[in-house]
């Protein structure tokens, strides 16, 4: 997991694996649409393929990219798990207000018992 979120630290790389998403791109393609050097773009494929984050396959001359997104699965599932504690944090403190507040009532309605009780006898 460690690997992929270092892969998906960098714009650049989440912008490749964005555009990967729909399309199979050759690393020519996704240098074309940016504004650093191609030797700068093989690096971040290379990261990412290293990640596992994408797949290369070499035809003709070309090598294509497409993104394999099974990688990221680990992490959203990661921050799933800290949606929902937050989600039970959230619950939680709910319960323990109300938990405070009922305590509150019950303190009170002895004493309007009693006055009541001693206002019918």
């Amino acid at each position: 997991m460690d690997e992929v979120a270092a892969a998906i630290s960098d714009p650049v790389r989440r912008e490749i694996l964005t555009m990967l998403r729909t399309d199979r791109l050759t690393a020519g393609d996704i240098a074309g649409r940016f504004p650093i050097s191609r030797p700068a773009i093989s690096r971040h494929l290379r990261v990412l393929r290293e990640s596992g984050l994408v797949c290369d396959e070499l035809v003709g001359r070309q090598r294509f990219y497409s993104l394999d997104s099974a990688p990221l699965r680990e992490i959203a599932d990661w921050i799933a798990r800290l949606e929902r504690s937050e989600q039970w944090e959230t619950r939680l403190d709910a319960l323990e207000t109300e938990v405070y507040r009922t305590r509150r009532e019950r303190r009170a309605r002895p004493a309007d018992r009693v006055d009541t009780r001693e206002n019918t006898a």
